[in-house]
């Protein structure tokens, strides 16, 4: 996969690095995010594909990008489909880190080191190249305004974007409601995208252990929202998705 174009997962974080204070918003979900991201970065390069609510690898064959082929590898090595709830809720948190690195490696980002509270070290991380965050957002931009149905890739990513609660860092206030409303909308635009990004918002709602029901057959889909939750056994304990 060459490096001449970003993966969902880079321009998942860009679009989540706020430029003036250097750090990510929705910091717990965006772990959530960026594996879900992977997911749909695999599935457009061929590697894996949807099976009812689960993932399939098809091909194993290495992307190229070493960050990608350690989550395919993983999926490989499961032997079987996996839900995607499960994979995205699994023990792999700390992408946003891994990807801040990553892209620090890669040049679009540098670290600049600081101290909270003239005490505890901090980094922050500013885009080298500004011009690539405003592609980005132009993107989602134009599909929320045209209302032509955007590709794939945009699509996914605007899904994704809804998914972590980025609508209101991207569309603040009362005059971005629209903007966050059709933001929400473009979910429907990539079946792959929107698989993962219900999985996403299903793993924060905490409803990891149940089925998702199958859309309907004309093609409409229900709105993005909290599955009620089964009650709580007594004795059992509540996992929390971080």
């Amino acid at each position: 996969m060459g490096r001449s174009r970003r993966t969902l997962p880079e321009e998942l974080l860009l679009l989540a690095l706020d430029p003036a204070t250097g750090t990510t918003a929705q910091p717990q979900s965006l772990d959530l995010g960026l594996a879900g991201a992977q997911l749909v970065e695999l599935a457009l390069a061929g590697r894996i594909a949807p099976d009812g609510d689960r993932i399939a690898v098809v091909m194993p064959r290495p992307t190229g990008d070493p960050t990608l082929d350690s989550a395919l590898e993983l999926l490989r090595r499961r032997g079987s489909p996996v839900r995607a709830v499960h994979w995205i809720g699994g023990p792999r948190l700390g992408l946003r880190q891994i990807y801040l690195s990553h892209l620090e490696r890669c040049g679009m980002v540098h670290a600049v080191a600081g101290q909270m509270c003239g005490v505890l070290p901090t980094t922050r991380y500013q885009a080298t190249d500004t011009a690539i965050s405003r592609d980005i957002r132009a993107r989602l931009d134009s599909a929320i305004r045209t209302g032509v149905p955007p590709d794939p890739r945009t699509a996914a990513l605007a899904a994704l974007a809804h998914a972590v609660g980025l609508g209101k860092h991207l569309y603040p206030g009362n005059e971005g409601r629209s903007s966050r409303s059709r933001l929400r909308d473009l979910i429907r635009h990539d079946p792959m995208g929107g698989l993962v990004a219900h999985a996403v918002m299903d793993v924060q709602n905490g409803v990891a252990a149940q089925p998702r029901r199958s859309q309907p057959a004309n093609g409409s889909s229900r709105q993005p929202g909290p599955v009620p939750m089964q009650p709580r056994r007594s004795g059992m304990a509540r996992v929390a998705a971080h």
